[in-house]
Protein backbone atom coordinates (compact mmCIF):
# COMPACT_ATOMS: atom_id res chain seq x y z
CA UNK A 1 0.00 0.00 0.00
CA UNK A 2 1.26 3.18 -1.08
CA UNK A 3 0.87 6.74 0.86
CA UNK A 4 -0.25 7.53 -2.06
CA UNK A 5 -3.53 6.33 -1.17
CA UNK A 6 -3.30 7.82 2.06
CA UNK A 7 -3.61 11.00 0.79
CA UNK A 8 -6.04 9.98 -2.05
CA UNK A 9 -7.99 8.93 1.20
CA UNK A 10 -7.63 12.11 3.20
CA UNK A 11 -8.43 14.90 -0.02
CA UNK A 12 -11.89 12.74 -0.28
CA UNK A 13 -12.72 13.25 3.63
CA UNK A 14 -11.75 16.61 2.99
CA UNK A 15 -13.90 17.48 0.36
CA UNK A 16 -16.67 15.13 1.13
CA UNK A 17 -16.77 17.21 4.81
CA UNK A 18 -16.62 20.45 2.94
CA UNK A 19 -19.31 19.59 0.60
CA UNK A 20 -21.51 17.91 3.17
CA UNK A 21 -21.67 21.23 5.12
CA UNK A 22 -22.29 23.60 2.65
CA UNK A 23 -25.05 21.61 1.31
CA UNK A 24 -26.70 21.24 5.05
CA UNK A 25 -26.47 24.90 5.23
CA UNK A 26 -28.28 25.44 2.55
CA UNK A 27 -31.44 23.03 2.79
CA UNK A 28 -29.84 20.29 0.72
CA UNK A 29 -29.98 17.19 3.35
CA UNK A 30 -30.71 14.47 0.87
CA UNK A 31 -27.60 15.92 -1.40
CA UNK A 32 -25.39 16.19 1.34
CA UNK A 33 -26.21 12.26 2.10
CA UNK A 34 -25.57 11.26 -1.32
CA UNK A 35 -22.25 13.05 -1.42
CA UNK A 36 -21.52 11.57 1.73
CA UNK A 37 -22.41 8.43 0.47
CA UNK A 38 -20.77 8.52 -3.21
CA UNK A 39 -17.58 9.37 -1.21
CA UNK A 40 -17.75 6.73 1.23
CA UNK A 41 -18.59 4.11 -1.96
CA UNK A 42 -15.46 5.84 -3.67
CA UNK A 43 -12.61 4.80 -0.81
CA UNK A 44 -14.40 1.01 -0.27
CA UNK A 45 -13.42 1.01 -4.51
CA UNK A 46 -10.23 2.31 -3.46
CA UNK A 47 -9.43 -0.69 -0.52
CA UNK A 48 -11.25 -3.80 -1.85
CA UNK A 49 -8.32 -4.77 -3.69
CA UNK A 50 -6.08 -4.46 -0.47
CA UNK A 51 -8.76 -5.89 1.74
CA UNK A 52 -9.11 -8.90 -1.08
CA UNK A 53 -4.76 -9.29 -0.89
CA UNK A 54 -4.85 -9.38 2.84
CA UNK A 55 -7.78 -12.37 2.75
CA UNK A 56 -5.13 -13.90 0.38
CA UNK A 57 -2.83 -13.54 2.60
CA UNK A 58 -3.70 -15.23 5.40
CA UNK A 59 -6.12 -18.04 3.44
CA UNK A 60 -2.36 -18.76 2.12
CA UNK A 61 -0.28 -18.73 5.63
CA UNK A 62 -3.59 -20.99 7.10
CA UNK A 63 -3.37 -23.51 4.05
CA UNK A 64 -2.13 -26.64 5.45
Amino acid sequence: MSINLIFKIAAVGILVSVLSQVLKHSGREEHAFLTSFAGLILVLLWIIPYIYELFETVRALFEL
